[in-house]
């Protein structure tokens, strides 16, 4: 895998203006923060935690350059102790975290950081970034899973995706939630995920015959062969590719399927097939395309529609109907202390702590405990530690790896979730010592406010 560095100035002003400030003031003891989502979106009954590596690998590579530290200076905001401070800049803390891979619930986190306060605090920025957008494809992406278990999924939406890395990013999380593989070669290059793509209209429309079109691209594309038939009328086009296949396969050229991309997909699928299959071409899959999302799947399973594949594009790399998580990175102790906020609508649970899962007689999750680290309860544990003294405590498990977890964490889900049903919660006890932790820490803060 490469990595390119990304710039160390990629956060918001505030922190190096927090950073600044507690420096000045010595407030450089130990902190903890979490990442965490504060509440499901109606559309997502759980989500799946993913982007750990390319977090850890800020962590692990986050430095600021001589020309950044210039550049800082010349804004005239910072003070020398500060500049002097970034040159030295390392990582030194510890890193709890949920495997990617993991299927998660509100309030649970995902990510746990525990260093000096300054160093803890300017990461939240960029952790944010990177958690919480492949957590959010990966979260749309298992839905599609699970709402077409038997079909190849591959990701084409690198196009409308919000950005560079956002397009290469969304490759990455879908394919660990399950998709086949991926249309951005970027990420075929970065991750060695499978690469699938055909050809545009353009392509088609290039040529005056639509048959030349099909026997020219065939010629120079042998392997994989998927043409694509919707150009103009779909069903000649599908008459057309059954009188080519016999002069391709006498070149050694075999037609591996076809691929629709727009109009009514269920009918043209089951008129396409038929055309095929009457022609000899039974082995030729249906691959199907065009502003597709899960609730697109559910429509062809239930209407028996012969599609073998599908792309997903807009709805997939822009999580369409669920755009954002209400992620957040907040201190939940400091020199020692339990600390929290109480905003209304928005306190959080203090301390550091562990989610422990329990499982049913049937081997599906059965509800999770929000805990306090070092509380046994019963279950699984499923945060650990991964990072000590600012470094990795093993490698990075392969991409394989973690899309081999996230299916079992999908086989395991209960079946409504599996099922995707609307307004499906999962429990998520709050243990009692958390609860009295809250209430400690809140007598604290009442006694040192003044009275009136």
């Amino acid at each position: 895998m490469t990595t390119e560095r990304v710039s160390a100035l990629l956060t918001d002003l505030y922190q190096l203006n927090m950073v600044q400030a507690y420096l000045d003031h010595d407030e450089t003891r130990t902190a903890v923060f979490e990442f965490f989502v504060r509440t499901l979106p109606a559309r997502r009954g759980f989500l799946l935690a993913a982007g750990l590596e390319q977090a850890l690998d800020y962590l692990e590579n986050l430095r600021f350059s001589a020309a950044e530290i210039a550049w800082l200076k010349s804004t005239g905001r910072f003070r020398q102790n500060l500049l002097d401070y970034l040159a030295d800049f390392r990582f030194s803390g510890d890193v709890h975290a949920m495997p990617e891979g993991t299927t998660f619930f509100a309030n649970e986190p995902i990510l746990r950081v525990t260093a000096p306060l300054p160093q803890a605090q300017f990461a939240e920025s960029r952790l944010i970034n990177i958690l919480h957008f492949q957590t959010l494809i990966a979260a749309k992406a298992a839905r599609m899973v699970l709402a077409a278990p038997d079909k190849a999924l591959v990701d084409f939406g690198m196009r409308r995706a919000h950005g560079a890395e956002a397009g290469t990013m969304a490759a990455r999380a879908s394919y660990i939630a399950g998709f086949a593989g991926t249309a951005t070669v970027s990420a075929g290059r970065e991750f060695g995920i499978p690469l699938y793509g055909t050809m545009a209209h353009s392509f088609i429309e290039a040529f005056d015959d639509e048959t030349a079109a099909f026997a020219a691209f065939a010629q120079s594309r042998p392997d994989n062969l998927v043409l694509l038939i919707d150009t103009y009328d779909t069903e000649a086009a599908a008459r057309k590719v059954v009188a080519l296949a016999p002069r391709l396969k006498a070149a050694g050229i075999a037609i591996r399927g076809v691929r629709l991309d727009s109009g009514d997909l269920v009918a043209l699928s089951k008129s396409v097939r038929k055309i095929l299959d009457a022609g000899g071409l039974g082995e030729l899959t249906i691959f199907a395309s065009g502003g597709l999302d899960e609730d697109s799947l559910v429509a062809f399973a239930e209407a028996n529609a012969p599609i073998d594949g599908l792309g997903i594009g807009t709805s997939l790399t822009t999580s369409a109907d669920v755009p954002n998580l209400d992620s957040v990175y907040k201190m939940q102790e400091y020199a020692g202390l339990a600390r929290r906020k109480r905003s209304a609508k928005k306190a959080t649970w203090p301390g550091r702590k562990q989610v422990w899962r329990r499982y049913g007689a049937d081997g599906r999750m059965a509800g999770d405990v929000l805990a306090l680290e070092g509380r046994g309860h019963a279950g699984e544990p499923l945060i650990e530690l991964v990072v000590q003294n600012g470094r990795r405590l093993r490698p990075a498990p392969s991409l394989v790896e973690v899309r081999r977890r996230a299916a079992r964490e999908l086989e395991r889900l209960p079946e409504p979730l599996r099922r995707l049903e609307a307004g499906t919660t999962y429990p998520v006890e709050v243990a009692d010592e958390l609860k009295q932790l809250a209430a400690e820490v809140d007598r604290r803060l009442a006694l040192q406010q003044p009275r009136p």
